[in-house]
């Protein structure tokens, strides 16, 4: 009878748990989605080093999804208490013909056993059919081949997705339990005439409080925007952290205060229609949902953030690879090693030989032929020394710049190239030559933190002196270019001079820059797997000084990490996205529930139907739309805080991204907001 009972109030209550099934499928659906991730890439055709990029990912998205079962299985006990809120009266009856509080539990666990049971099935069928779509995504993102596509079911997300939500069906099951334990029969029938005592705050107190909410957070805005500079070590990023998560509860706390005090100082609007109800109802809401409506607002902002430049983040790393690594391979070592290692040691003998020799000669010594493998190389050297500083190329403004970013190192020796060589590596990167009086020196730069600085240096005319001679600059500003591939714009600066300008005594490395010779892409892999097991070889072992960086390697790692980092960003926002939209369509609910005799009254003295639904609409509307403002002015600072230090992954334009963002909190934001209204109006009509 129980059984029967369960299952007929499951079905009688639907409308009840709409949005309670609805979170808990996408719930199901998504942690099966990023869980099979591992899964859907086994058959992906991609290198190994790609291989140990994905299986890093997903490590990190295993440990992710530790975060988002906590955030899931409060949401989901969060929406049972808003359901067992709703039942008091039922219950009650039940006890009131005779039902024991042990049957009632009983009830409830199979109701939960069911509701878990369906949930998880209809989840996980979601789950897999968006797994074979996630399967294409990946392999766009990872630009792998999909000549073995097929269609791919994870035994071991699925499993995973039962254990987790197995243990949080449990936890629920518990509390409803306990829930029933502790009620009584006169509570459970009056719940629903009991009301909350809502208490006034002081005018002046609130604008106090907004006033010094506004002050910290402006304060916050400013550190990450014009300020940022201020926050010169790790720790000092907590400030402005801490500032807006503060201001952020205040300015709710405040605002709840005098909301409806703003209302009604426009009298034809607060006198228009039912809008004294409504407004009076929305200012009712704010003042007991202060803390939610805080914790909403920091979660959608880091939807937003997580979102907007996580998205864009692949395609910065991608977009400049063929302009900042155009060539196939780039090998350097340090010419004559003195003193010792960074990590304090003294360098070996054979570090030490190896060092006076040319990287050409030091790949011979690694049977790695020249000849066979490469092809249109160039070598070239670059100089150093402490008679030319960072500091002296700053001049008269390395005043300046050290009392606002202290952490430069104004010492440090400034990278130096002859003319001649810099425009032979110019030429190979189809980047502009350049020509130089005797007396003359550029700065070839293309990291934008360090370019502004330089520049300024170079608008006072800052000169420079070498081997006793003084060099004006050529340009006011800094050259675009670089020496290194990279996957970013990672150049803060090489200065060129005239080659009589240094001697061989100041060499510091010697570069070696070609492309393999090789036909197809085929060919080139082959060489690149040589390449690879340099460090292997014999002769490599104790050596320390000799790096080489390979166009495919960049590559295939800054793809890795723009698709690691999108990945999680899209998880963790999405979570968040759907949690703030559950809480606030739950709480929304439980509010439609306790008002409906007062809109039961506002029909009865002849209220018409549709302007009952526009106040409903509104009154949810608002509450929707409250945290998200907020949220939306946040994210405008932290998106530009985060532009910031993704500076040097290039100059990827966010709009699409934000676009895109936008789509996700139009479908399950909007999409919570409508459901919560459609479901509000039915039991409004009841």
């Amino acid at each position: 009878m129980l059984l029967k009972l369960s299952l007929r109030n499951i079905k009688r209550s639907f409308k009840d748990y709409t949005i309670y099934f609805m979170t808990l499928i996408l719930g199901v659906a998504i942690f099966y989605l990023f869980n099979s991730i591992e899964s859907q890439t086994v058959m992906l055709n991609v290198s190994s080093s790609t291989r140990e990029i994905i299986g890093m990912m997903v490590n990190i998205l295993s440990g992710v999804s530790v975060l988002v079962s906590f955030i899931l299985g409060f949401l989901i006990v969060y929406a049972s208490r808003f359901l067992m809120k709703r039942r008091n009266k039922e219950f009650g009856i039940y006890m009131t013909l005779g039902m024991g509080k042990r049957q009632i539990s009983s009830i409830l666990l199979c109701e939960t056993f069911f509701i878990g049971i369906i949930s998880l099935a209809v989840g996980l069928v979601i789950g897999v059919a968006l797994s074979q779509l996630m399967s294409i995504f990946v392999a766009s993102m990872f630009e792998a081949d999909m000549t073995r596509f097929a269609f791919v079911f994870s035994s071991s997300a699925m499993l995973k997705t039962i254990l987790y939500f197995g243990v949080i069906y449990i936890v629920v099951m518990i509390f409803n339990v306990f829930f029933i334990g502790k009620q009584e029969l006169i509570d459970l029938l009056l719940a629903h005439r009991k009301n909350e005592k809502v208490k006034m705050k002081n005018m002046w107190l609130c604008s106090g409080v907004f006033i010094i909410g506004m002050i910290m957070l402006g304060y916050a805005y400013y550190l990450v925007t014009a300020g940022i500079t201020k926050l010169d070590t790790a720790e000092k990023i907590f400030v402005p952290i801490g500032l807006g998560i503060v201001s952020t509860f205040l300015i709710f706390w405040s605002v709840s205060g005098f909301v409806l005090k703003i209302f009604m100082a426009k009298k034809k609007t607060y006198y228009k229609g039912l809008n004294t109800f409504t407004l009076r109802q929305f200012s009712s809401q704010m003042n007991t949902t202060v803390f939610s409506m805080g914790m909403i607002c920091l979660m959608l902002f880091v939807t937003i953030c997580v979102l907007s430049t996580g998205i864009s983040l692949k395609n910065a790393t991608t977009a400049n690879l063929k302009e900042l690594s155009p060539t196939d391979i780039y090998v350097e070592k340090t010419w004559n090693l003195k003193g010792n290692k960074a990590n304090g040691k003294p360098y070996s003998q054979k570090d030490i030989a190896d060092s006076h020799l040319s990287v050409s000669e030091t790949l011979v010594n690694l049977d790695f032929s020249i000849h066979e493998n490469l092809k249109d190389v160039i070598t070239v050297n670059v100089y150093a020394t402490n008679d030319l500083t960072f500091g002296d190329t700053l001049g008269s403004y390395a005043t300046s710049v050290h009392s606002q970013m202290p952490y430069l190192r104004l010492n440090a020796a400034e990278k130096i190239m002859r003319l001649s060589e810099y425009n032979q590596v110019a030429k190979r990167y189809g980047k502009q030559t350049y020509q130089l009086q005797d007396n003359e020196y550029i700065v070839i730069a293309n990291f934008g933190g360090m370019i502004e600085i330089r520049n300024e240096a170079l608008k006072r005319g800052t000169q420079i002196e070498l081997l006793g001679k003084m060099y004006l600059p050529a340009h006011k500003e800094c050259q675009d270019g670089f020496l290194t591939p990279s996957a970013n714009q990672s150049n803060s600066g090489i200065i060129v001079v005239p080659d009589q300008a240094i001697n061989e005594n100041y060499k510091e490395k010697n570069v070696l820059i070609a492309d393999y010779k090789a036909t197809d892409e085929v060919e080139k892999q082959k060489i690149e797997e040589k390449v690879q097991s340099l460090a292997q070889h014999p002769y490599a072992k104790g050596l320390t000084q000799l790096n080489a960086s390979t166009k495919i390697s960049i590559y295939e790692g800054s793809v890795g990490v723009g698709t690691m980092v999108t990945f999680i960003g899209i998880y963790i926002g999405v979570i968040f996205l759907i949690s703030s939209a559950a809480i606030l369509a739950l709480k929304e609910l439980s509010e439609s529930a306790d008002n409906k005799e007062r809109y039961m009254m506002l029909r009865k003295i002849g209220t018409d139907e549709r302007m009952l639904n526009k106040a409903l609409f509104t009154q949810i509307s608002l509450f929707f739309i409250a945290p998200l403002i907020l949220a939306v002015i946040h994210s405008i600072f932290g998106i530009e805080f985060c532009k910031f230090f993704l500076q040097s992954f290039g100059e990827e334009n966010l709009l699409s991204s934000i676009m895109m963002t936008t789509v996700f909190i139009v479908i399950i934001y909007g999409g919570y907001m409508l459901l919560t209204y459609l479901t509000s109006r039915q039991m409004m009509k009841e």
